[in-house]
């Protein structure tokens, strides 16, 4: 189906309850059930998304604030894990179950099940903390589960990325061992991110397996498995002028190409990263990809080539903390510290052939002072005209700052049912402690 060329506006549904009256850094949605995570302090509320109110809460796991968390995939349906990161410098790994459910039904009715059992006579049941993972030196700043749940990525304060393994033969056996410590990035790790899946097994080292991270430094990095537990870098991402507050894969690429990369940083842009895929192993090395100062770990022959192909309409006057990418209509929203919500949509019919501006009339703009001289730097990357700015909504929390934004699927009251688990929401989560739903409403042009 053709997407829609024009505009949007939000509107602000009813804030999840209760209000966590706190700081909340981010709200996580689960991949399958009507459930969001949000961290809080030393805790993690689950949400339903059905009744936009509190299903259960994680607490006394942590000594200081949770910042981020996520849900470990590909569970049967009856039984919930979550990973917390917190600032105390470890990773807690918790689990909900209800054994005397047998619902392998569709997500809604099992959520309806699953809290009615945490509201009825089973009002006991509560999250468990199995596995406590810890060794890094700093905050832990950012989890994220492969989508397979074999692997757990972990990011630090202490410039490491680790990356473990569920090595138990069983689900239920909650056995981790460390694989892979990096320590390539030069400050503070903000984001870690795994690609989804995408069914590439055949393309050699173009698999999906793989890893992206983000940081002070103001560069990301890519990792892959080079060989049997020997996790190497084979690209850094380098052009933020500022701390790159997080990294997000294309959630669904078209017509077969490698997923695409989203950055947003504190210089107050948004990039987007192609991947140059070689058709031969022995292909040569392209001239952009010299990398200067990438350390030993990175092997000539797995080294990748990833291009700057977009940055997005500047809307943003301060950080943008957040963005996330719809799988549903590859729209983007970002939000940060100036509390904007900014929404953008690719225009994939925008004719680029090559040439995204007008060379010569941009050299006598250059010169009538119309626009900033480039001095012999890139001009603006090739893409970035097929990005459109479709929405601002600006105090999206009154005066707080807004940490985080997600897309999320619908299953409130408010939703028409034909709509349910169908119709996209955007969540925000900021420092005044309100979880706010917004509704996505096209606007005739």
């Amino acid at each position: 189906m053709a997407l829609s060329r024009d505009p949007v506006k939000l509107a602000a549904l009813p804030p999840f309850k209760p209000d966590l009256y706190q700081r909340a850094w981010q709200s996580i949605p689960h991949p399958t059930l009507p459930l969001l995570a949000t961290t809080h302090q030393k805790s993690v509320t689950v949400f339903s998304l059905t009744t936009l109110s509190a299903h259960s809460t994680l607490t006394q796991g942590h000594d200081r604030s949770v910042r981020s968390t996520t849900w470990k995939p590909n569970l049967p349906p009856h039984k919930l894990c979550l990973v917390t990161g917190s600032f105390d410098s470890t990773a807690g790994l918790w689990r909900w179950s209800d054994d005397g459910n047998d619902n392998t039904s569709d997500g809604d009715d099992l959520e309806v099940d699953v809290t009615e059992d945490n509201e009825g006579e089973n009002k006991e049941k509560e999250w468990e903390l199995i596995v406590v993972l810890d060794g890094q030196d700093s905050e832990i700043k950012s989890v994220s589960f492969s989508p397979t749940g074999q692997y757990l990525a972990t990011c630090s304060r202490d410039k490491s990325v680790w990356i473990w393994e569920d090595v138990g033969q069983h689900e239920s056996d909650d056995e981790w061992e460390t694989m892979a410590v990096l320590n390539e990035h030069e400050g503070d790790v903000k984001c870690v991110a795994w690609c989804p899946e995408t069914n590439r097994t055949g393309r050699g080292r173009y698999s999906s397996d793989v890893l992206a991270s983000s940081s002070y430094d103001n560069t990301v990095r890519i990792w892959r498995e080079e060989e049997e537990q020997e996790w190497v870098c084979v690209a850094v991402l380098e052009g933020h002028e500022g701390t790159v507050w997080g990294v997000q894969w294309e959630p669904k690429p078209k017509d077969g190409k490698f997923p695409r990369i989203m950055t947003w940083s504190a210089d107050r842009t948004i990039r987007i990263w192609t991947l140059k895929e070689e058709e031969e192993e022995d292909a040569p090395q392209h001239a952009w990809g010299s990398l200067g100062g990438i350390p030993n770990t990175m092997r000539r022959s797995l080294k990748e080539e990833w291009e700057c192909t977009a940055i997005l309409p500047r809307k943003h006057t301060r950080d943008i903390y957040s963005a996330t990418w719809s799988p549903e209509t590859g729209m983007i929203a970002s939000t940060g510290s100036d509390g904007v919500i900014a929404i953008y949509r690719e225009d994939e019919e925008e004719v680029t052939n090559g040439i995204t501006h007008n060379e010569s009339d941009e050299a006598a703009a250059e010169l009538d002072g119309d626009i900033p001289m480039t001095n012999g730097h890139a001009e603006e990357p090739q893409e970035s005209r097929r990005w459109k700015l479709i929405s601002t909504t600006p105090n999206a929390h009154g005066p707080y700052e807004v940490n985080h934004i997600t897309w999320c699927k619908r299953y409130d009251q408010g939703c028409p049912p034909e709509r349910r688990g169908i119709e996209e929401m955007l969540v925000t989560t900021g420092d005044d402690g309100i979880v706010r739903p917004w509704q996505v409403i096209p606007e005739p042009s």
